[in-house]
């Protein structure tokens, strides 16, 4: 094979593997259900029609036999009149009916075998599409059912293409949630030790220190006014406790 030979069944391999994704069985399963309706009809109209022209022979050969008759008993009364040539016109012309009748009458038997044989081939063929009809309900309730199937079991493991998304979408939330705590705490961070400004503060660094070296003078100078307080009232105490000297 080939080049080009080798392409050409890439190719078709491919488109086949295409169709088939593309295909959904109960589209495939309706169409051809429509076109055995269609055949079948089409079955009908032929027996319609094969009837119909059976009745136009049959009207047609209703009308020979009255001419047959009516010649028939014009011949009797020309050769009762004396009219031997008369007579015999008209048995020519009854002769001739009479062909016409047996040729229809070989015609409508004809007719009449068509119809039989049209109307047996449109009972199987009518037997065929209702089993077809049944089956197809059955195979698209089955390919429903299983597509439903799949579809829960894609959505229940994530394996589908929107849950491999949803998933994927799940995730940078996540991330971009986690960012943000770790932002919102490194500001907060940074605003507590005093590195970062507060937006539209008007203390400067040193104007914190200067604060914070003043409140620790503070706690100093209570501290140690406690310590005097404390100090002074023990002892006191222990004069108060003491015996009197002898």
């Amino acid at each position: 094979m080939g080049l080009l030979g080798r392409a050409g069944e890439i190719i078709r391999a491919k488109f086949s593997a295409l169709l088939n994704r593309a295909e959904n069985p109960n589209e495939t399963l309706d169409y051809s259900y429509e076109k055995q309706l269609q055949s079948l009809q089409n079955v009908k109209r032929g027996v319609a029609d094969v009837v119909t022209a059976k009745k136009r022979l049959e009207i047609q050969t209703k009308q020979l036999e009255q001419n047959v008759v009516t010649l028939d008993t014009q011949a009797r009364q020309a050769l009762g009149a004396g009219r031997e040539d008369l007579a015999r016109q008209a048995l020519e012309r009854k002769s001739g009916i009479q062909q016409q009748l047996q040729d229809l009458d070989t015609q409508v038997k004809g007719l009449q075998d068509q119809q039989e044989k049209l109307v047996s081939s449109e009972k199987q063929l009518s037997a065929k599409v209702e089993q077809f009809r049944s089956q197809k309900e059955v195979i698209k309730a089955q390919y429903s059912a299983a597509e439903a199937q799949v579809r829960i079991g894609e959505a229940a493991t994530g394996i589908g293409r929107e849950m491999d998304n949803t998933g994927l979408a799940i995730q940078r939330a996540k991330d971009k949630t986690e960012q943000m705590q770790a932002r919102a705490s490194a500001i907060d961070e940074l605003v507590t030790s005093g590195d970062l400004e507060e937006l539209g503060s008007t203390t400067t660094p040193l104007d914190r220190e200067l604060s914070q070296l003043a409140s620790q003078q503070q706690v100093d100078r209570e501290l140690e006014q406690m310590k005097a307080e404390v100090g002074s009232g023990g002892e006191k105490k222990e004069l108060e406790e003491a015996p009197p000297s002898t």
